[in-house]
């Protein structure tokens, strides 16, 4: 695996290279993270999965959120890690876990049994939107969720629409696999979302990080 672990291989896990870091989402991210949403309501709002009517649940508040991933992670069917970055070279694991938070990488829906799978989504604060921080924090999660964890398939649907998410998956250069109608309830709706697919035996022969870094020297656009 290209990123280093400091944390893990069982949760908490914490994952880095070259500054960027992610790590478990913490209480004290709280406020960063209330900030980070506000500010970026237009540019992710879009995008925000909903609960739909009759669902029986109730959208969950930050505190909530970091309990339920916590718990999550211990089960092994989540990863709920904040994407963050650490400036100033150090590397150790409490300073890794009090990097500012950026945006948020998620494995969901960990699979066992005769599927071994999961999805991946992800945001970011459009002010660090440009510099290919997305796609190498998906790049080290995904390398952990086939390296480490044992996966054979990650998915990441994303609705049509979403141009910066396909941006994305472009630079990883996952295969499309097709249209999902009406799949997840997205900012009010039932959404079509677009299924982009790696699996084991298309893997990269180093990686999905070692392979995006080979491919750095092109142009960035966002995310």
């Amino acid at each position: 695996m290209s990123s280093t672990m400091v944390a893990g291989p069982s949760w908490p896990v914490i994952l880095h290279h070259d500054g960027l870091v992610l790590r478990p989402l913490r209480a004290r991210d709280a406020g960063r993270w209330a900030e980070l949403r506000t500010a970026n309501r237009d540019w992710t709002g879009p995008w925000d999965s909903t609960l739909p009517p009759g669902s029986g649940e109730e959208p969950l508040d930050f505190p909530r959120l970091v309990r339920r991933y916590r718990r999550l992670g211990r089960e092994g069917s989540a990863l709920g890690w904040a994407l963050a970055l650490s400036e100033d070279g150090r590397t150790g694991g409490r300073v890794l876990g009090r990097a500012p938070m950026i945006g948020q990488v998620t494995v969901a829906g960990i699979t066992r049994g005769a599927a071994q799978l999961a999805s991946i989504g992800y945001w970011v604060d459009e002010r660090h939107a440009g510099r290919g921080h997305t796609p190498r924090a998906v790049a080290m999660a995904a390398d952990f969720c086939f390296d480490v964890v044992g996966l054979h398939r990650l998915e990441i649907c994303i609705c049509p629409e979403n141009g910066p998410s396909h941006r994305v998956v472009a630079k990883l250069g996952w295969r499309y696999e097709g249209l999902r109608p009406r799949y997840l309830h997205i900012a009010g709706h039932w959404c079509d979302h677009d299924v982009y697919v790696r699996t084991a035996e298309e893997r990269p022969p180093h990686g999905e990080l070692a392979r995006l870094l080979s491919r750095a020297g092109r142009p960035s656009d966002k995310p």
